[in-house]
């Protein structure tokens, strides 16, 4: 018996399509609470995988004690240093926010410019002449918004019980994906394939390397020399040296590195006379900031080389949209998109002939077309 193509019944595919909508959302206000720290916990895993596998061979091929393991080096080695540099950059907040918003930021004396030989007299009367030509006006137009971003920058640090929360669901689907890790990444690679044949599966695999390339050669760097660099400053008797550490991990996440505070700190020990601490912070300062030379390039050959721009839009990006998690997520989504991105780019070849040779191609054809339309 042959049936006759159904026709198209456009009631059904417009109720069909407003449930599978409905469905969607429905899905993605259950899951919301737990998408950043899914995606935080993705990223661990894919980063942290090999490591995990070779700590399973180690422990006769047992995934349960390979998931202990890890699980114990994630909360010490990571979790519970956020989890201290989050609460002390709290707890040190209230002063900051107070002496950039009290209204009375000015532009310092620097009497020591005169101890400088030969031109020190001439440094210190030109700098008061530049201050006093405007530099305290223009300290009283940007007072404003100091304190507006500094304000703005201790609330997204300020939110600790969200932060908490996330972390714990990080480490919780971190131990799940751990254990599960090939039934899902091949349940992933399934779906992307249903989607768009083996390209999707490529996709899939790109984007893990780019996971790969931002947490390990990028964040982990970065949390390396931020806790080497804050260690000096509080053995070398730094105030505010955790909240310090925590501008020293933003200043390497943004590719700027750890010297743009330890510089200023050793400054100042030399200026208050601790000469002996200044020195020590001096050699341990040239140790901190040439590590990234060393240990980012052995990081980043497990991924894949970024752009610094596109690390320092996701970064600050990230701060603004996510708070403090953001700028662990930030990166990986740009990267993760500017991977496929390129690969996408270069599966076409590039032009290869002169761009006037175009334009002038491209403005005969409009000739032909207005004279042979």
């Amino acid at each position: 018996m042959n049936l006759s193509p159904k026709e198209w019944d456009l009631p059904q595919i417009i109720f069909l399509l407003l449930f599978i909508t409905l469905l969607i959302l429905a899905c993605f206000w259950v899951v919301e609470p737990f998408i950043l720290g899914f995606a935080w916990a993705s990223m661990v895993v894919i980063a942290t995988w090999p490591v995990m596998i070779r700590i399973q061979g180690w422990l006769w091929g047992r995934r349960c004690l390979a998931v202990i393991v890890m699980t114990m080096l994630l909360l010490l080695l990571f979790i519970i240093p956020v989890a201290l540099l989050v609460s002390g950059l709290i707890d040190n907040s209230a002063p900051v926010i107070a002496w950039a918003t009290s209204g009375h930021l000015q532009l310092p004396d620097l009497a020591w410019l005169k101890s400088v030989p030969m031109v020190g007299d001439k440094l210190y009367t030109g700098y008061h002449s530049l201050v006093a030509g405007g530099g305290s006006a223009m300290m009283a137009k940007i007072q404003p918004y100091i304190g507006r971003t500094t304000s703005f920058f201790m609330a997204q640090a300020g939110h600790f019980g969200r932060f908490m929360m996330h972390l714990g669901v990080m480490l919780l689907f971190s131990i799940l994906l751990y254990w599960r890790g090939e039934q899902v990444g091949h349940g992933i690679r399934h779906f992307a394939f249903r989607l768009a044949a083996r390209r999707g599966d490529a996709a899939v695999l790109l984007a893990a390397q780019a996971v790969r390339a931002v947490a390990l050669g990028v964040v982990v760097t970065a949390l390396v020399q931020g806790v080497l660099g804050g260690l000096g400053l509080a053995v070398s008797g730094i105030p505010y040296a955790t909240l310090l550490t925590v501008l020293i991990i933003l200043c390497c996440l943004v590719q700027l590195g750890p010297l743009v505070v330890l510089i200023p700190a050793i400054i100042w020990l030399y200026w208050s006379g601790n000469t002996t601490w200044g020195t020590v912070l001096l050699v341990w300062s040239c140790v901190v900031g040439t590590l990234d030379n060393v240990l980012r390039p052995m990081l980043i050959r497990l991924g894949a080389d970024l752009p610094m721009i596109l690390i320092l839009s996701g970064v600050i990006g990230g701060l603004i949209a996510f708070g403090m998690i953001g700028l662990f997520i930030g990166p990986v989504v740009l990267a993760v998109s500017y991977r496929l991105l390129s690969v996408w780019m270069n599966e076409s070849p590039a032009p290869e002939y002169d761009p006037e040779e175009a334009v002038e191609a491209l403005l005969d054809e409009q000739e032909e077309l207005k004279t042979n339309p």
